[in-house]
């Protein structure tokens, strides 16, 4: 029994129209979808891959604003500017990066469910309620007067 060749455009087409940098990710996908059985293309099932392709392509979106998914996006975005990361930036590395921190989500923004954003909110405020780091050292500036006639003391 031999067994079938499988082309991968598919995927690659989809991360492509996505913006998913597959040098970073693409272990970090097969590994979810295989459930951490393997991390390379050509060892996974047919139905995983085609779950993984349903997966991505169903979370393509468009601004039409009946996404059931928008809302939490949202407000994670803008908690994350408060934060300080860049998320006008049109690659999403600085968000993607944020996000893959294992503390955070352990994964790409653009993978993440309606569950795990609404439950990434309240990490992100409990984040921006912490006590900045004050710099303990200060400057004083004290005036010196030099008087052309006069020596120093």
């Amino acid at each position: 029994m031999t067994k079938k060749k499988c082309s991968y455009s598919r995927f690659y087409a989809i991360a492509k129209a996505k913006g998913i940098d597959l040098d970073r990710y693409k272990e970090t996908l097969v590994l979810q979808f295989t459930d951490g059985r393997t991390s390379s293309l050509r060892e996974m099932m047919p139905t995983e891959y085609e779950d993984m392709c349903e997966c991505l392509q169903s979370e393509q979106c468009t601004d039409c604003g009946t996404c059931p998914d928008r809302k939490p996006r949202s407000a994670v975005l803008k908690r994350m500017q408060r934060l300080g990361i860049d998320t006008t930036d049109s690659s999403f590395t600085p968000v993607n990066e944020f996000c893959m921190d294992l503390r955070i989500a352990g994964k790409p923004f653009g993978l993440l469910t309606v569950e795990e954003l609404q439950s990434l909110i309240p990490k992100l405020e409990a984040i921006l309620r912490k006590p900045k780091i004050r710099n303990t050292q200060c400057a004083v500036s004290i005036p010196l007067i030099i008087r052309s006639n006069q020596l120093p003391s």
